[in-house]
């Protein structure tokens, strides 16, 4: 059975590393294959089952809400949340929408794309009330920028640790998340002068084995918060979707 049909979209920094390629234009807005990245993570997520979508807004929120109410997603029912504090950690960003989920969902990142049978793979798990599923990478060999990227430390299904800047690891956070919304809470327990990112939260967590890791096989996806990455996003990353059939076989906790 599928966990829910909502998810949480974190759509409201400001992309300041991509400023030399996007101009004025909100990082989301942004095209791979002639289309806007926060259009691939809406149209992959319909494919996996979402109906339901909760966009939070900051930087360039009234060009992307704009944008989207001139586009076409049958079936999808989207909803916008501001948050005025984009200039702080993603993780107030998410703190935005808890007021408008009560249940489940999906957390993602209007920059991260991915193939839909990962997300659905991961709506297929059971999830306590108090835990949270992240989707992780152990093809290290094929991270793009590995210094960029979130590192994991798991010990058996658990996440230990999680963090840029980690020694040792074994895979690498895919930015999808199946939560519940204890992860609110996680949040805000883990704020820090009014401020905690993602990944602040998830290592509380982790410290009380409440993060556990999914595994998404030969699934591929790409965190596109740089030039490069753009480029290399560009390059067919979105192409190997259909080079994945074995997916939801191989992905697990």
């Amino acid at each position: 059975m599928q966990a829910t049909n909502v998810a949480l979209i974190l759509a409201a920094g400001n992309g300041s590393r991509l400023k030399n390629v996007s101009g004025s234009l909100p990082k989301p807005l942004v095209e791979v294959d002639g289309r806007p990245m926060l259009e691939h993570v809406i149209l992959a997520s319909q494919v996996a089952g979402i109906e339901r979508f909760v966009i939070v807004l900051g930087y360039g929120g009234e060009a992307i809400r704009s944008h989207l109410q001139h586009q076409r997603f049958p079936g999808a029912q989207i909803e916008f949340v501001e948050n005025p504090e984009y200039y702080k950690s993603n993780g107030i960003s998410a703190m935005k929408a808890r007021g408008v989920i009560q249940e489940p969902f999906l957390l993602l990142m209007a920059d991260h794309l991915f193939d839909p049978q990962t997300a659905s793979a991961l709506l297929q798990q059971p999830i306590e009330s108090d835990t949270t599923i992240l989707a992780v990478d152990y093809k290290l060999d094929s991270i793009f920028d590995m210094d960029d990227a979130t590192k994991v430390a798991c010990r058996g299904k658990h996440i230990s640790h999680i963090g840029k800047n980690l020694i040792r690891y074994d895979a690498v956070d895919t930015g999808m998340f199946l939560c519940t919304p204890d992860l609110f809470w996680a949040l805000e327990r883990s704020l820090v002068d009014g401020d905690c990112s993602l990944s602040h939260g998830m290592r509380y967590m982790a410290a009380r084995r409440k993060l556990l890791a999914f595994d998404i096989g030969d699934a591929v996806w790409q965190d596109v918060d740089t030039p490069e990455a753009l480029r290399y996003a560009s390059g067919g990353v979105l192409n190997n979707y259909r080079l994945s059939p074995n997916v939801t076989e191989a992905a697990h906790v």
